[in-house]
Parts: C-alpha cells; sequence; structure tokens
C-alpha cells in the first residue's frame, strides 16, 4: 500500500506542476491577446482598468475636423486581438457616437472580439414608450452598438435590468453594491449607525430592499410624483425613519431635486442623519448647488461619469478595480457572479 502511494506521488506531482506551468502560459499568451482603449470621455478609469489589468491602455487618436466632426484612429495593430473599448455616453451624443466608430474601427481591423465597456450606459431612462410617439432610446443604442460590431458589452447599474434584453449579445451588468456596501458598513460600525435603508422613489424598491437586507436594516420608501421630467411636484415617506442614519439608494443622480427633497424629507420626519449612495453622477445643471445646500451629509458616488468640479460633501469610490477583474475573469473564462454582493 505504502509503495503504491509512493507510485502515484511520483506520477502525481509532475502531471501537477506541468499542469501549472500550461495554466501559466496560457495566461501569458492569454494576456497579449487583448488591448483596451479609452474613450476622450473617461480616460482616467480606463487607464485605472488598464492598470489594474498590468497593462497600458492603447495609442487612439481622435481627429476633429474644423466642422465638428471626428474620427478616431487606432494607433497600433488590433488584428486578432479582443479590444476593450471603454467610455460612459454620458451627454453630449457625441460620446455615444465616438464609441460606436472606436467599434466601428476596430472591427475593420480585424479585432478577434470586441468589447464595449460602458460603465454609464447613455439614455437608459428610455427603456420603453410611456407615453404615445416617443422613442425608446435605450433599445436604439443597444441597436447601433450591435450594428457597429460589438459582440459583448460590460456595464454597470442600468436604469431598468431589462435593458439587457435589448441585446442578442452577452451583457455583463456590474453592480456598484460591491462598492458601496462594505463603504456603508464600515461607516455603520465607525459611527455606530443605526441604519434605514430609502428608496427615492417606489422604481428603485427592488435596490434599496437587497441593501437593506444585505445590513439587516429597515427600508423607507419615498413616492413622488412629477408635472414633467427633472421636476418632482410632491413627495412623502412611507417607512419610520424617526431618530434613524438614513441612507438613499439610486443608480443616478441627474439634477439632484429629487435626491435633495428626499433628504429634507427624512429631517422633517425626525432623521438623525441623511447620506446618499448614487452609482453614476450624471449632476447636470442645478445639482452642484442643490448638493451643497441640502442637508445631505455625504453623497458617495462612483467614477463612472467624472466630476466636472470637487464638492466637499461628495466622495467618489472608483470602480476601476471591480471592471480589471471582471475583464480578467473573462479573458481566463472564469465565473464574475462572486463579485456579487447584493
Amino acid at each position: 500500500m505504502v509503495f503504491l502511494i509512493r507510485i502515484i506521488k511520483i506520477i502525481y506531482l509532475p502531471l501537477h506542476a506541468l499542469f501549472g506551468a500550461f495554466v501559466f502560459v496560457l495566461q501569458v499568451i492569454m494576456s497579449n491577446k487583448f488591448k483596451i482603449f479609452a474613450g476622450s470621455a473617461t480616460k482616467k478609469l480606463a487607464d485605472s482598468i488598464a492598470e489594474k489589468l498590468g497593462t497600458t491602455t492603447g495609442n487612439v487618436q481622435i481627429f476633429r475636423f474644423s466642422d465638428g466632426e471626428f474620427q478616431p484612429s487606432f494607433e497600433e495593430s488590433v488584428r486578432g486581438q479582443d479590444v476593450f473599448i471603454v467610455q460612459s455616453t454620458m451627454p453630449p451624443t457625441e460620446n455615444l457616437f465616438e464609441v460606436l466608430q472606436m467599434v466601428d474601427a476596430a472591427k475593420r481591423a480585424s479585432a478577434a472580439n470586441i468589447i464595449a465597456v460602458l460603465p454609464y450606459y447613455g439614455f437608459a431612462r428610455q427603456d420603453r414608450k410611456d407615453r404615445p410617439r416617443v422613442s425608446i432610446g435605450a433599445k436604439l443604442v443597444a441597436n447601433l452598438l450591435s450594428a457597429a460590431g460589438v459582440t459583448r458589452v460590460i456595464t454597470m447599474d442600468l436604469h431598468a435590468d431589462q435593458i439587457q434584453g435589448f441585446f442578442e449579445v452577452p451583457v455583463d451588468h456590474l453592480f456598484a453594491s460591491t462598492i458601496f456596501l462594505p463603504y456603508i458598513e464600515k461607516i455603520k460600525n465607525n459611527e455606530s449607525l443605526d441604519l434605514v435603508i430609502a428608496a427615492p422613489d417606489t422604481g428603485g424598491t427592488k435596490r434599496a430592499n437587497a441593501y437593506a437586507k444585505y445590513l439587516d436594516a429597515d427600508l423607507a420608501i419615498c413616492y413622488k410624483q412629477r408635472e414633467k421630467a427633472n421636476e418632482v411636484a410632491s413627495m412623502t415617506v412611507i417607512g419610520n425613519v424617526k431618530d434613524k442614519d438614513v441612507i438613499i439608494i439610486d443608480d443616478m443622480i441627474d439634477t439632484a431635486g429629487t435626491l435633495t427633497k428626499a433628504a429634507k424629507m427624512m429631517v422633517e420626519h425626525g432623521a438623525k442623519s441623511v447620506r446618499a449612495c448614487c452609482t453614476h453622477p450624471v449632476l447636470s445643471g442645478p445639482a452642484p448647488g442643490r448638493i451643497s445646500d441640502s442637508v445631505l451629509t455625504e453623497l458617495v458616488t462612483t467614477d463612472t461619469i467624472p466630476l466636472v468640479k470637487e464638492n466637499s460633501k461628495i466622495k467618489v469610490l472608483t470602480v476601476a478595480d471591480l471592471f480589471g477583474t471582471v475583464i480578467e475573469n473573462l479573458l481566463s473564462q472564469q465565473s464574475i457572479s462572486k463579485h456579487f454582493i447584493a
């Protein structure tokens, strides 16, 4: 029996070492078969993602004409490569068109696969016909990306989950909860917070409820009525927030009208403090001023969209490590579901 065990060890150990070497060589080969390119809107984030992967962003030039036209050009070969194009498609719409042109250029340059990394997916609020004779912008963007030649999409916190179904290619939908929840747990323990998680509207209830369950906290919901886009007519709170530390969870913050009104209403109902965690800092129009003047203790957001101006109440957490890890898993054919917390 002892002799048999020795024989097995003699055979197994070299095979195990050989397999490990094979995996290492395969990973080295894989590492030379992908390139990351940055769109002009999110270059800093793309550089951070590339650094996480132990590389640098590729050389792409944007040629601009005097009439406003522009043309991206890859200044290095992408033939046979997995090309990752990192660009958030926030306004202006030329950010979206830049992605489409880069995808088209990569396809015409014989890239093996073209993965659009869209940390913020613009036009996501246009996910259905909510009144007669309107377009479904989110579906149109999906069609444009597919027509241009995208073979995969990686994005974060879509405004509506069903947008994934607008694509005929795989969509990796990441969640900022992976980043926000450890931060919330940290401040909860450090400051002994008595938490209530709040949704800014009924549409955000599912997201807020996932946070509440994970944190073992109560849930509150803000019910709002709009007169028109970006303008809230009335709002009320469902749930007890008295003497609680409230954290409002949302996928994006645009003009900050809803968020700041919700925070004020929470304080009026007896909340001790109000924070907010919002994935995408669109922050258009009067948003920065509203946040500065609000009762919010802190707005925690991410760098899916770069901040135009620093604000003492805004804390930015990076998504670079998460996107880098997911791309790493994608290249090595590993599951990404372990990176989802809630």
